[in-house]
């Protein structure tokens, strides 16, 4: 799964720990999403849509398709 964290957050002049302060995460937490190396749960990234204003597959692309 891609995600546009980092951008949204860059776009904002948010820091890692900045974002993290907002969303009531740690900023380890905020680093793991945008490297891809942590799925934010649901709630979470509801939360990331919401402050940046955005839906969630404006935030976070899953390029999966079901098979035919």
């Amino acid at each position: 799964m891609l995600n546009r964290v980092k951008d949204h957050r860059e776009q904002q002049g948010w820091s890692q720990g900045e974002l993290a302060r907002r969303l009531g995460v740690s900023r380890q937490t905020i680093n793991a999403v945008e490297t891809d190396k942590y799925d934010p749960s649901l709630p979470l990234a509801l939360r990331m849509a919401k402050l940046f204003g955005v839906a969630v597959p404006d935030l976070f692309i899953d390029e999966w398709e079901p098979e035919l």
